[in-house]
């Protein structure tokens, strides 16, 4: 059974001293990466779940899952892969959710059926849980040496990975996939034959497939974030949902000083624009910002990059938001806020609006106020515009291929051909229903042609939030190489409130958001050392002018010292980058 390697086991293995220095271009996730859209981080699953120190009484063992037969025509051919038990090392970062019921991915249901299938055992490493530590780990890994058959992990993101998987191809850490996909993986090649866009967007700039990739099969799985409101405090206000900027500033006016949670005290906000471990978070969803059709990163306009935070419209959108900090509209706290300082305010009915995610935002809070306040409801608001009729131009959207969690075979695998018959089976119809679904009979029935989830998901004997439920046995609630199905996000939507914001959020037309662009080696290095330094002091004025701390005529000395610091050398890295993606076959 797998188990998760200490940091002290880890150097052990890589055979490293004390005095390894990672190299300053392969240092934390804080740097921007070069698609502004990021994918969020496998820990971001829809319902945040509770660490694994406090969880619940853990799922049924999968062990006990049965040997489900073929669901497919043509799915169980070639099954088993190997003769003789084959056992691949796989790295992994562990997901926040599967840890709260699971000591390793090699626990969950999934991946024991997978294993009875095809006869090959995965034995999964996992890098500490901590802040950073799986961008610690996935350094010394790489630059030890000692490679793993699989590793799984983000290759497009320049932050993480600099020089992007055309450097990792180059300097021989992970190997080209084209013609063992042609020979292989008959599964995976029909995916993408199908689906030519996606080919474009998992290919590397020179047409190199690098590795097996997590795509979302549906747009409607794109987007899963947009502004919020308390739907009960409207109607105390006797107020409609907000659609314009000038709406907008109504309504948080009308809900400041009005005791709106009724505990006799003037203690509520009526927004707060914290979200992902940031102050800018909400506004990194595009939401208020892209109603000046820019973002607080890099964008394409006609196909011409530019970084938003440098344009004047841009100026224009914090000096609006100055205006309301300065009003008492937006909470102060804001700036030192951390997870559970938020749950702490939405819970104690303190926050009037904020941008959340469907589930982690929506499911989760009016999960746990049904008991305690019958009242309190959340709804999905439209993205704001500047003029009644607009039409919201950006809002968060991923892309297909968010560049998480796809799975590449390194140079020290020794058993390829056995090793890419496995991972293309998680493209096959029978491997999709597993890693999205689990083991029918168990997990999930066939009604209709459809699979729904039986009790055990939806109403876990154990009491299990669903987002824990769901990752104890299966991965389309997070992420992985394979094909996310739209039938999971159909089942794990379950309140109206969480499937009018889906839809309300589809809305923005997004064309202006980047694609999941590759910098190469020298733009990677150039653009990760711009962009610490621009990042940090972004981070810096931003909340100084926010919150009064310096007055707006900052930012255009801001944008002065950007220049300065070389960003119009990143947004050439961008712009290369962008027009050899648009060359791509």
């Amino acid at each position: 059974m797998a188990r998760r390697l200490s940091r002290r086991e880890f150097l052990h293995s890589l055979g490293l001293g004390a005095g390894l220095v990672v190299l300053a271009a392969c240092g934390g996730t804080t740097a921007t990466p070069a698609a502004p859209t990021a994918a969020p981080a496998a820990s971001d699953a829809p319902t945040a779940a509770p660490a694994a120190s406090e969880a619940p009484t853990a799922a049924p063992a999968a062990s006990n899952a049965p040997t489900a037969a073929p669901a497919a025509s043509g799915s169980g051919a070639g099954l088993p892969i190997v003769s003789s038990p084959l056992t691949l090392t796989y790295w992994a970062e562990m997901n926040t959710a599967t840890a709260a019921t699971r000591k390793s991915f090699g626990e969950m249901t999934c991946y024991v059926e997978q294993e009875k299938r095809t006869g090959i055992h995965l034995e999964f490493q996992h890098p500490p849980t901590g802040p950073n530590q799986a961008q610690e780990q996935f350094n010394l890994l790489i630059a030890g040496g000692n490679y793993p058959d699989i590793i799984e992990w983000n290759w497009i993101n320049s932050s993480t990975t600099p020089g992007g998987p055309a450097k990792a191809l180059k300097d021989g850490v992970i190997i080209r996939l084209n013609d063992l996909i042609d020979q292989h993986a008959p599964n995976f090649k029909k995916v993408l034959d199908d689906h030519p866009e996606w080919r474009k967007q998992i290919v590397t700039d020179e047409g190199d497939i690098y590795a097996f990739p997590f795509l979302r099969g549906d747009p409607s799985l794109l987007v899963f974030a947009g502004p919020v409101v308390r739907q009960d405090y409207l109607d105390k206000l006797g107020l409609k949902a907000p659609t314009t900027l000038d709406d907008w500033h109504a309504l948080l006016t009308a809900m400041k000083g009005k005791d709106l949670n009724g505990n006799g005290q003037n203690d509520e906000w009526p927004f707060t624009s914290w979200k992902d471990n940031s102050l800018r978070g909400g506004f990194n969803n595009h939401a208020f910002v892209g109603a000046w059709g820019v973002t607080t990163g890099f964008y394409q306009d006609g196909g011409k990059v530019k970084y938003g935070p440098s344009q004047p419209e841009f100026k224009e959108f914090l000096t609006t938001m100055v205006t309301w900090f300065k009003e008492g509209l937006i909470d102060p706290d804001t700036i030192s806020f951390d997870l559970k300082a938020l749950d702490a305010k939405v819970t104690g009915g303190q926050i009037g609006t904020a941008v959340m995610n469907v589930g982690g935002g929506i499911g989760k809070y009016m999960g746990l106020m049904k008991d305690k306040d019958p009242n309190f409801k959340l709804v999905g608001v439209h993205y704001p515009v500047l003029k009644a009729g607009d039409k919201p131009q950006l809002g968060q959207r991923d892309n297909t291929y968010p560049g998480s969690n796809s799975a590449a075979i390194t140079s020290a695998n020794k058993h390829v051909e056995e090793t890419v018959k496995l991972l293309d089976y998680a493209y096959s119809e029978a491997g999709g229903l597993l890693f999205n679904f689990g083991v029918e009979g168990l997990t999930y029935t066939m009604v209709n042609g459809n699979p729904i989830y039986t009790d055990l998901i939806m109403k876990n004997p154990d009491k299990l939030p669903l987002a824990q439920s769901m990752s104890s046995h299966f991965r389309s609630n997070f992420a992985g190489p394979f094909v996310q199905d739209k039938r999971y996000i159909e089942q794990y939507f379950q309140l109206q409130e969480q499937k009018d914001a889906y839809k309300i959020w589809q809305e923005p037309t997004d064309e202006k958001q980047m694609p999941p662009v590759t910098p190469n080696e020298d733009e990677s290095r150039q653009f990760a050392k711009i962009m610490t330094e621009v990042n940090t002091r972004y981070d810096e004025v931003f909340a100084q002018v926010l919150t009064g701390a310096q007055p707006i005529e900052t930012w255009d000395t801001f944008v002065e010292e950007l220049k300065q610091i070389g960003i119009d050398d990143a947004v050439a890295v961008q712009q290369a980058a962008l027009d050899r993606y648009n060359k791509r076959a």
